[in-house]
């Protein structure tokens, strides 16, 4: 009996002790928005109404990507978001009366630790012209999350 007892004891410690390779990897590093090869849209980037914005980029991250969201907004009053270059010649401050603002999240494939965004984003004909903010956020698996913004501007199809 003492024998079975030892022998039940052996295989629960043997059990209960876990590999290194079977614990799961913590993730501690923000996801990484890259150039690539021919990133678009970049500062300081001009569009007209009416045009497409084909947006291209690399993700990476150390252990797996999540998603990502594209927002575009109006900078008419000229504020930042600290990781533009903001060197750009911005026009005359003004009040919106139709600024485009566009919001959308995308998915990226399960287990993806590269992905090539791509995605193609029509401007409106009738929103205001001047300047915008496109921002990219990108979030992996593990809820760290990277930001990009980019100076951009829209102009009339007359300009």
């Amino acid at each position: 009996m003492k024998q079975v007892f030892y022998l039940a004891c052996a295989l629960l410690l043997a059990v209960s002790c876990s590999d290194e390779k079977d614990e799961p990897v913590k993730d501690m590093e923000k996801p990484e928005i890259t150039d690539g090869t021919d990133p678009s849209p970049v500062d300081c980037e001009v569009y007209y109404k009416g045009d497409v914005i084909s947006f291209h980029y690399l993700f990476t991250d150390n252990v797996e990507l999540g998603n990502y969201n594209i927002e575009i907004h109006n900078n008419f009053d000229h504020h930042t978001h600290s990781t533009s270059a903001g060197d750009c010649k911005l026009d005359d401050k003004k009040q919106p009366v139709n600024p485009w603002v566009y919001n959308q999240d995308y998915t990226i494939p399960a287990g993806q630790k590269s992905y090539d965004a791509v995605v193609e984003i029509p401007i409106p004909d009738d929103i205001d012209p001047g300047d915008y903010h496109f921002m990219v956020r990108l979030t992996d698996k593990s809820g760290w999350q990277q930001l990009k913004a980019i100076s951009i501007k829209v102009l009339g199809k007359d300009s």
